[in-house]
Parts: C-alpha cells; structure tokens; sequence
C-alpha cells in the first residue's frame, strides 16, 4: 500500500471495469431466465427438505442446473461482478418455500455468513419504519434511498419476493471504474482514499474491535482494486467518540465518489421484479436502491431475501480485509458481521 502512495495510484484494466450505458445493451451478459425444468428441479430440491429447518440444510445437488449456476458464480466473483437469475416462482411459493429454494441456491454460491448484530444468516429487506437518520438503523430497514455501498461479504444475493408500488430501482455502478475515473481526473483524491477512514460498527461490535473501523475505501492489490464503502457508516462515525475524522481531502474524495456514481454515464439501474436473484460482488460493484413509495397492504409491501455468502476462491484480497476490518470464516473469507455470543438465525418474517 505504501508502493501505491508513493508513487501514484494507476488505473487497473480488468473485467469488472465496465460502463452502465454499455451493459443495459448486453442483458445477455448479466442475464439468466430459468427452463421450467430448471425450476422443477429447484422445487424438488426444497420440497425433499421440508420438514429440515434452513440452518441445518445441506447442499442438495441440482445436476440440470449445476454447471450453469457455476458459469454464473464465476462471473459474478471473477467476471463482471454481478448476475440477475430471472423466473422463479415466488408467487405461487409461500416464504419458507421461497427462503428455501433461496437457502439452497446460495450453498451452490458458498457460505453464508451473518448480515447483523442479531446473526441473521437469512435476511429481509423491508420497510420496518425506522428512521434512517438515527445512528443504529440500517438502510435495509427503510424505504428510503440508498447511497451506493458494499457490504461484508464477497458476494450481495437478493431474491425478490414483491414489489413497491413505486421506485426501488437497484442501481449498481463498478468500483474500478469509479477508481479508474478518479485516478484519470483527480489521482490525489484516490490517493486519499488508500489511507483509512473511520466507520461506524452500528452497535454490532465483534470481539475485540472498536465499536467503529478504520479501513481504506480502496485498496489496490495484485493487479485490481478492492473496494468497500458506506459513506452513511462514515457520517454516523463522526459523532461518536473517538474515531478520527476524514480529511478534507478524504471528504472531498468520498464527494467524488458519490456523484461518479450516480452519473448515468456510469452506474445501471435494473428493476428487479417478482422472482428476480441478484448476484454480487461487494469487492468490485457499489450497490444502491431509489427511494420508494409502497402499498397500503402490509401483504403487497416490498419485499427481499437476502444472503451474504463467503466464497473459498473468491477475489484475492488483502490482509486487513480480515485482519483488521473484519474476522475470517474457516476458509479465510470476509466474514459478515460476527458478534460474540450470538447463534447465527434464520427467520422467516422481518419483524
């Protein structure tokens, strides 16, 4: 890290540096509308495990859908860092139908590693009407906007279970393209941000860290960049104390970083619709949502699954990932958010 600041960041040339106007003309690249054989196989696969609580689900084979399932996991960590799986049949399943089928997808994706304080291992992302601007409430919780962010885990998974009545668009943009501008328009701006920057833990402390982590927003490394960013996470660290405050340079950085993003002529907004499985890469893709308006009926309300998974041959990283940032799963991966003495969940309503 001290090579890349003292002799200037440089721009990275890899498969995850890619445009939003370019992709939203090549669907084909990102994706995938289930047969109806492949979702047969699928419902069978979960209907085989209906009396099995999902914790204690094993990885069952789907050897129609095995080797295009792994074409897709491949592109998603080491490729474009991020694939859409079209088709399943949300509607007619009942939640614990679709977590299932869900569950079981992801242990072809890897491990699934905690998403919160409470060990959630399944998630759910819905509007519990919180606040987003108090310091412990986590966007996910909201119907408000996102700003674009990574999360713990080297890969992202939503499955869609119903829509909002208005917005809620997904919106991801390539972080080595965001480096790869920055370094062209204003390499001191990246610079700074190869030195670290202090975020809140959100009350979910692991043991023995700081209830607030100081890491670099992009870390250069063999060949690529890695990326991990919630600005959100930096504004709620700076109130509390102890942890040091950004840098006006730093600040400035993290302002370029955002209008980048949103800039049309970088990010891809896509509508994930009812059976939609969004796949990505935390350490190459910045994800967002629009804002969005739901439905009356507490049945119709937006809803998503999510998992946070843990891949053995994810992208190589660097130490402080899991040294100093977060602790490792087994297989030396990023590992969610662990908290001491908290068993890992896997609840099927919100609340």
């Amino acid at each position: 890290m001290n090579d890349i600041l003292n002799a200037g960041p440089a721009p990275v040339e890899t498969p995850q540096c890619w445009y939003g106007p370019d992709m939203a003309r090549r669907p084909e690249l990102w994706t995938h509308e289930l047969a109806p054989d492949e979702v047969a196989e699928i419902e069978a696969a979960a209907a085989r495990l209906d009396d099995v609580p999902i914790l204690e689900m094993a990885r069952e084979p789907l050897p129609g859908l095995e080797g295009r399932l792994a074409r897709i996991r491949e592109e998603a960590l080491h490729g474009i860092g991020f694939q859409v799986i079209r088709g399943l049949p949300v509607g007619r399943w009942t939640v614990r139908q679709s977590a299932a089928a869900f569950w079981l997808l992801g242990l072809h994706l890897g491990e699934a590693v905690s998403q919160n304080g409470k060990g959630h291992v399944l998630g759910h992302v819905r509007d519990l009407g919180l606040d987003y601007s108090l310091a412990e409430t986590r966007g996910y919780q909201t119907s408000a906007r996102l700003p674009y962010h990574t999360d713990q885990s080297d890969l992202a998974c939503l499955l869609c279970l119903s829509t909002a009545r208005e917005g809620g668009l997904s919106s991801l943009v390539s972080s080595v393209t965001i480096w790869n501008e920055m370094v062209r328009r204003r390499p001191d701006l990246a610079a700074a941000l190869c030195r670290p920057v202090a975020r809140t833990r959100w009350g979910e402390v692991p043991a023995g860290r700081k209830p607030w982590a100081e890491v670099p927003v992009f870390l250069p490394w063999r060949g690529n960049v890695v990326t991990t960013y919630t600005r959100s996470a930096v504004e709620k660290a700076r109130p509390m104390p102890g942890p040091p405050e950004p840098s006006a340079l730093q600040t400035e950085a993290m302002d370029m970083i955002d209008a980048l993003a949103a800039d049309p002529a970088l990010h891809l907004d896509m509508a994930l619709e009812e059976g939609d499985l969004q796949i990505v890469s935390n350490h190459r893709i910045l994800h967002s949502r629009t804002a969005y308006l739901d439905w009356e009926d507490p049945a119709r309300k937006r809803h998503m699954l999510r998992l946070w998974v843990a891949c053995a041959d994810g992208p190589d990283l660097p130490p402080l990932m899991t040294e100093e940032y977060q602790e490792a799963t087994a297989s030396g991966r990023p590992n969610g958010i662990d908290v001491p003495g908290v068993p890992f969940s896997a609840p099927l309503s919100a609340n």
